[in-house]
């Protein structure tokens, strides 16, 4: 799965109406950052980036108690921009590597115990769909969709992890005659 581009997400955020750096970074915690906030120093560079490349503009400072507040909009071209972004579909992995595999091929090479190191796994896996689905008990709707991504990913990481272990004597073999 692709990693969600946190400029293109502020930037649509910026769509639906100018706002100040400030109020964009809790917009995008509250949809976007449950688990990762974005950092302030995050969002005034990735705003400054949106302007110097022509996608938002700069609509003025407002001085205020603390530091001048600026606030920003979307330019007709960072609004093309977030066109092109939402419906340009998501390639999923294009790389066929995964961690896991590289620590199933790594063990059997070492000869550690394979099997042990997919249990393993699995349990971490469960652990983490328990913690997914206690979450999602009371959690906005947005939350659960949220939360239903992860634990959909995760069973399908279980079901390699079934299969590997199946299959872990041939993966041996052949890992070991290469």
């Amino acid at each position: 799965m692709a990693q969600m581009e946190s400029s293109l997400a502020l930037l649509g955020l910026l769509s639906t109406e100018p706002s100040y750096g400030y109020d964009l970074k809790h917009d995008y915690d509250r949809w976007f950052g449950a688990e990762k906030p974005l950092a302030f120093g995050q969002v005034y560079a990735t705003l400054a980036r949106l302007v110097k490349n022509g996608l938002i503009e700069l609509l003025g400072d407002e001085a205020g108690s603390g530091p001048e507040r600026k606030r920003y909009d979307i330019t007709p071209t960072g609004r093309e921009r977030v066109q092109q972004w939402l419906f340009t579909p998501d390639t999923p992995s294009e790389a066929m590597q995964s961690n896991l595999f590289a620590k199933a091929v790594i063990a059997i090479l070492l000869g550690q115990d394979t099997a042990e190191l997919l249990e393993a796994q699995r349990a971490e896996h469960m652990r983490r769909m328990r913690e997914l689905t206690q979450q999602k008990r009371g959690a906005s709707f947005a939350t659960v969709l949220l939360c239903d991504h992860a634990l959909f990913h995760i069973e399908a990481d279980l079901r390699w992890i079934d299969l590997t272990a199946a299959r872990l004597e041939e993966l041996t073999e052949e890992v070991a005659s290469a």
